[in-house]
């Protein structure tokens, strides 16, 4: 598992959502009410919706303002009618990219999807052409200095699959998403309280990329990530630290 890869890829998405809070809280409210509707209202019942309110509570969201995202799902109010939609394609130099969307009018999230592949350098695939190469993990992850053994101690007991140390010293813990939050919550537990924390799609095969590999990708990233319907981008790339530095 290349960790370079996900400490770039965490560390543009929070600059991005920085950026953007307004755009980011319609995204989180649109994946309460969805998450809502598919599988009940009641977080513990419901392991991607408690991931949906414990990532909304991560971005300063109001306790409010999530019950009443998750009473509009499960009301399955009017103009509450989304579909999920994930389109997969490449970047230049063939980085594989995933894009999740919720809309409400296909038609016009995929030509808005294409037109970002296309002015970008990318292009759009066929279904199934990268979705294989990623896999929906809980990634907890902490930064270098950790207690190695009691994190891994702690993680392991709660359930998680895996504990990688990356190049760079920091810790990821892998989890099955649907464990994802009971693992979290045994980990701050036990006072290890971790850097950032997320359900997300892991590539089993990382490709890296040189200063304008990543320029290209990150501008395709952006681009993907300011449309309205786009809930998440994931790649394969794996962005070395130097890079990233360079990048600024």
């Amino acid at each position: 598992m290349a960790g370079h890869s996900k400490w770039a890829n965490i560390k543009h998405r929070k600059a991005a959502q920085d950026a953007k809070r307004g755009k980011v809280f319609t995204k989180l409210i649109r994946e309460l009410v969805v998450a809502a509707k598919s599988g009940g209202p009641l977080p513990e019942d419901n392991p991607r919706l408690r991931a949906a309110v414990d990532k909304a509570l991560g971005n300063n969201m109001k306790r409010d303002t999530i019950d009443k995202a998750i009473a509009r799902g499960a009301g399955a109010g009017e103009g509450d009618n989304y579909e999920e939609v994930t389109y997969e394609g490449y970047g230049v130099g063939g980085i594989a990219v995933l894009v999740d969307c919720m809309t409400d009018n296909r038609n016009r999230t995929v030509s808005d999807v294409r037109h970002a592949f296309t002015k970008r350098g990318g292009n759009l695939g066929t279904d199934g052409s990268v979705a294989y190469l990623f896999k929906r993990t809980g990634q907890i992850s902490y930064p270098a200095g950790v207690d190695e053994n009691r994190l891994i101690e702690v993680a392991l007991e709660a359930g998680a699959e895996d504990v990688v140390t990356n190049d760079d010293g920091s810790m990821d813990v892998l989890t099955a998403w649907e464990d994802f939050s009971a693992v979290k919550e045994a980990l701050q537990g036990a006072g290890l309280e971790p850097e950032s924390a997320e359900v997300t799609m892991l590539a089993s095969i990382t490709v890296p990329v040189d200063l304008d590999g990543a320029e290209k990708l990150l501008a395709l990233v952006d681009h993907l990530e300011d449309l309205d319907d786009v809930q998440n981008v994931f790649t394969n790339a794996d962005i070395p630290a130097s890079v990233m530095a360079e990048l600024g």
